[in-house]
């Protein structure tokens, strides 16, 4: 009873403010700031003001009060609107996603506001074009230091490269696996193998990672829409004497094995020897106007793992990335979640919209077999290029 009510009270207290938002009467807003889920007309703008490089998640505040004296804000920056060509004009007039400056602010709003400037229907839009393309879905400007989505670079539409630190579903300091691919009309072949730089960051809770030697793995996307994968890894080395030493045995402070008090081993490292097949089902769809999002059923190296991952969304003027996986199943580790969240609009100039920071981290059962976090740190994604 107490769990049913308690659930009752979350939904209420997460919904209700979108319920109602979805529900408020529509009003001519003059002073507003515009969400950033348009990219082509926040850089459409910028051109026509001459601000170079322009920043398609830029803080632009329009203000309508004055009929002789209209602006529009920029990052800061104040210009009159005339100063734009009547369409675009006409085009910010007319912005369906707008955020109320000249909004009631009272003593409960330092606990409502945020909450009241979401957007209901805007939670949940169609994807994009390269979204659900199985041939050319590999394209990704954006590249993460550890897990995700693989970096993508198009040569010649359907054909192009891709690189990836970590596995698709791995978090912070989980794993040495790093890849390299071609792809080809939803086709991608490629090699995987060790780099330890990341894992050897830890000196603790090392008894879930997942190490590698080196190999090849390939895959190809079903060309019906990007929404199955399926392929194979195999390795092609086995571990030396010295790599087990340095991945098994308890070296100075890694304490990756566990025991029971008979000696027998409770928790160790997962060592990738052999073939796999793998595969993906997943969903594009486009949440809280992110331009690059998913949720995901998959399986990798005998793993199986549930999931949503989304690029620059936007709640309420933020803007960031959030990447939830979870891991069950496995042959020989314990379940896990993993769980990234990187902020946008932290540092400046060209950096102000290309760089999102923010903590990643994984919860799992813990050496003493309590649940906490295994692994904590710092993860940065850079988007390199335009959007998609």
């Amino acid at each position: 009873m107490k769990n049913t009510l308690l659930i009752i009270i979350v939904s209420l207290i997460l919904f209700y403010p979108m319920i109602i938002k979805a529900q408020e009467e529509e009003e001519q807003i003059l002073y507003y700031q515009m969400e950033p889920l348009d990219d082509s007309l926040f850089i459409h703008i910028q051109e026509e003001l001459f601000i170079d490089p322009p920043d398609p998640k830029a803080e632009i505040v329009v203000d309508l009060r004055s009929v002789t004296d209209q602006t529009i804000s920029v990052k800061g920056s104040l210009y009159p609107l005339l100063a734009l060509k009547p369409e675009t004009r006409a085009r910010i007039i007319t912005y369906p996603f707008k955020l109320n400056l000249e909004e009631t602010i009272n003593f409960g709003s330092v606990f409502t506001r945020v909450l009241e400037k979401l957007r209901f229907k805007n939670i949940i839009n169609p994807p994009t074009v390269f979204q659900i393309s199985p041939t050319l879905g590999y394209i990704n400007p954006y590249i993460q230091i550890m897990g995700g989505e693989r970096f993508g670079i198009p040569l010649k539409k359907d054909i192009g490269l891709s690189i990836g630190f970590g596995t698709p579903y791995s978090g912070a300091l989980e794993t040495n696996y790093t890849e390299a691919s071609f792809h080809i009309l939803g086709a991608k072949a490629g090699v995987y193998l060790s780099v330890d730089a990341m894992t050897e960051l830890k000196g603790s809770e090392n008894h879930n990672n997942l190490f590698v030697t080196d190999g090849i793995q390939m895959s190809y996307t079903i060309p019906f829409g990007n929404f199955f994968e399926i392929g194979y890894l195999s390795s092609s080395s086995e571990f030396s004497a010295s790599l087990l030493r340095k991945y098994l045995e308890n070296t100075g402070n890694k304490n990756n094995i566990v025991r029971n008090p008979d000696g027998t081993i409770k928790y160790q490292p997962y060592l990738l020897q052999g073939g796999y097949v793998n595969w993906e089902f997943r969903y594009p769809v486009k949440i809280l106007g992110a331009l690059r999002s998913k949720f995901y059923a998959a399986s990798f190296v005998d793993e199986y793992h549930i999931g949503f991952t989304g690029r620059e969304l936007t709640l309420a003027g933020s803007v960031f990335d959030l990447r939830m996986d979870y891991m069950f199943n496995s042959p020989i580790r314990n379940n896990q979640f993993v769980m990234d969240i990187s902020v946008q609009k932290i540092f400046d100039y060209w950096a102000y919209s290309s760089i999102a920071i923010g903590p990643s981290f994984i919860i799992t059962r813990l050496r003493g077999s309590g649940i906490g976090f295994s692994s904590f740190f710092v993860n940065v994604r850079i988007k390199v290029g335009t959007s998609l």
